[in-house]
């Protein structure tokens, strides 16, 4: 059965194409930096949002329009695995993730969820045989269930411990079992709402148990894929553990677990925590655990997580600056997730904001190695830090000074001249790029 009938393969067709169902910018062939734009971009498609929700939110009912809806329970699983697999050969995409919950409904017990998951895995497994696309990575839903009120690996009940522990042995397998590469552990309700009757140090000591447990097991199967966090601040709980890259790594570093981790950050999640998106990439990128992307972006007038499909060019410019610095993203990608909105309800949405995000992604990429290779901001850097290139700045770098001999230094200053930041002409300079990158100039 075909579920987007109405919609043929997208194809590149260039900048000036009006066809709704065509790339703009994203030419997947097209080489940058000796990797062509599949290569380098590496799209993945988020299944809770494509293929799972039904775009209700809290004020009113789902609005989607989906065939695979017609069905319920298994049926209904099964007919959005044939419905995927039509979706990521019609945009030929290289990937796709999952949450376990969003491929097979939970049973009414842990058993039988874990057999709905194993028909499906199965199914999935048949049709990647003859798909280009893969698995980007899985996790599984710790958070939905009423189960998980206190938590998960977090929880003050042992149970529930067990159980989340007993989810994430049957995710290890089913990501090795289809090839993930990568595993990405989104702690949902990994945090409090009060410290009345929260004791904040257990709970981060299991959390950090339940990481090693879960290092152990992946070794003990053979799954080799890289370990991710993914960070948020907020929503749900009022205090999240994972708040932020920052909050993450010193987490990890307490633990004795930054060897095993990089972290998979989301646009909107950075936002949230008061960052730019381009800052939680830059603080990953840094510390050596940039790993993944969660591509999206959150409303300026809106204060939650409202997973929009990325189209804003100079966000999407600086992030790829960050992720060209890093020198790509390993075995990462980027994971459009993101949602159509509530009155996108058709499935030709689905298409179009994809489209929109992928034309927007590469646009980033185009601009951002232009700036790269220009070395527009590295230069506008070395030329501010310049101070400890020689003579005391010198010394302070290599720690070859103390406060004695920079107090000497001092004394001897007469007026200590500043210059210009120059953000303003900084900015100006991106606007310069990203409008000639696509005017022939």
């Amino acid at each position: 059965m075909a579920y987007f009938n109405s919609v043929e393969k997208i194809k590149y067709e260039g900048a000036r194409s009006s066809n709704p169902f065509a790339f703009k910018f994203y030419n997947p062939e097209e080489v940058i930096n000796g990797k062509s734009m599949e290569e380098y971009l590496r799209f993945g498609i988020a299944y809770w949002h494509t293929f799972t929700a039904d775009l209700s939110d809290p004020f009113g009912s789902g609005t989607a329009i989906r065939k695979w809806d017609n069905y319920s329970e298994m049926d209904k699983a099964k007919a959005r695995v044939e419905a995927a697999f039509e979706f990521f050969e019609k945009l030929s995409v290289p990937y796709f993730c999952f949450h376990d919950v969003d491929i097979a409904p939970e049973g009414n017990s842990l058993r039988e969820s874990n057999e709905n998951l194993d028909t499906i895995v199965s199914m999935m497994k048949d049709y990647m045989k003859d798909s280009k696309t893969k698995l980007l990575w899985n996790t599984v839903n710790n958070f939905t269930h009423p189960r998980f009120v206190h938590g998960a690996a977090s929880s003050n009940n042992a149970d529930v411990f067990a159980y989340s522990a007993a989810k994430v042995k049957k995710g290890l397998e089913v990501g090795k079992e289809l090839g993930a590469e990568n595993y990405v552990f989104w702690g949902g309700r990994e945090g409090y709402e009060s410290l009345l009757n929260t004791n904040m140090k257990l709970e981060q000591d299991n959390l950090a148990r339940f990481f090693q447990m879960g290092i152990d097991y992946a070794k003990e199967i053979g799954f080799d894929a890289q370990f991710l966090i993914e960070p948020k601040p907020k929503e749900p709980t009022t205090h999240q553990y994972d708040f932020d890259v920052a909050t993450g790594l010193s987490f990890l570093q307490k633990y004795d677990l930054k060897d095993h981790f990089k972290f998979n950050i989301e646009a909107n999640h950075a936002t949230l925590a008061g960052h730019t998106f381009e800052h939680e990439l830059h603080t990953a990128r840094i510390n050596g655990v940039l790993g993944s992307v969660d591509a999206n972006q959150g409303h300026p007038l809106l204060g939650w997580d409202t997973d929009e499909f990325p189209t804003d060019l100079y966000s999407t410019t600086l992030a790829m600056y960050e992720i060209i610095k890093n020198g790509g993203l390993g075995s990462g990608g980027l994971n459009f997730d993101a949602k159509v909105r509530r009155g996108s309800f058709t499935p030709e949405d689905l298409f179009h904001a994809h489209i929109a995000g992928m034309d927007s992604f590469a646009v980033g990429l185009k601009v951002a190695q232009k700036l790269y290779d220009d070395r527009v901001l590295e230069s506008i850097i070395d030329e501010r830090y310049s101070s400890f290139d020689s003579g005391i700045g010198k010394d302070i770098v290599e720690g070859t000074t103390d406060f004695h001999k920079l107090e000497e230094h001092a004394l001897q200053l007469g007026e200590i001249e500043n210059q210009s930041g120059q953000v303003e002409r900084i900015k100006s300079v991106i606007n310069q790029y990203l409008l000639t990158s696509y005017a022939g100039e």
